[in-house]
């Protein structure tokens, strides 16, 4: 009569992967092929496909995601995106690993993310279009200056849509205007003199 092979249990010890070897492409920015995937996975991501039916959404980042060990993404060239989706008032965010065409991680909050350089454009040119902008300005002041502005008011129409706030005055100088502009609706919604705001 044969004996049973006795099985031993042992544990698997793993070494912490070595970063001097890391592949340094990894960390290069992402080609405009790259990005254009990374937006369209997210936006095919079942979670995320109502938000681009309705589509009045703006991106507002899509950049290299590097991942390290032990995390199981470590060593795939990733993307995180961050999406400004008006229709919803939200922020939403999404990790796609591009070598596997997959979104990974997806999430969607109130916290209001930077301005997309797109945005800061939209807000000069409709603040400078705008007549009552306008007509507060002197010779040789324009656009000097846009940040993300939300009012601490409730009843200000700032307090709950996203908004940026547009400086003006002569470069070099301190602003003498400030616009006030509904980025969902594309409208200046108030025009104060700097030294009041």
């Amino acid at each position: 009569m044969g004996m049973k092979p006795r099985v031993i249990a042992t544990k698997v010890v793993r070494r912490p992967a070595d970063l001097r070897y890391a592949d340094p492409e990894l960390f290069l920015s992402l080609t405009e092929g790259e990005r254009a995937d990374a937006l369209r996975l997210m936006t095919e991501e079942k979670k995320l496909s109502t938000m681009a039916k309705v589509g009045r959404y703006r991106v507002v980042a899509v950049e290299p995601l590097v991942l390290k060990p032990p995390h199981e993404r470590a060593g795939h060239r990733c993307a995180r995106v961050i999406v400004f989706d008006y229709a919803s008032d939200a922020r939403v965010e999404a990790s796609v690993d591009l070598d596997v065409s997959k979104v990974f991680y997806a999430s969607s909050s109130k916290a209001q993310p930077m301005l997309a350089p797109t945005e800061e454009a939209d807000a000069v040119r409709i603040a400078s279009a705008s007549g009552d902008v306008r007509e507060r300005l002197t010779m040789g002041e324009q656009a000097v200056g846009v940040m993300h502005y939300w009012s601490r008011t409730p009843a200000d129409m700032s307090f709950r849509r996203r908004s940026a706030a547009v400086l003006f005055g002569v470069p070099g100088n301190p602003a003498s205007v400030v616009a006030v502009v509904d980025l969902i609706d594309g409208v200046v919604m108030d025009v104060v003199s700097a030294d009041r705001w």
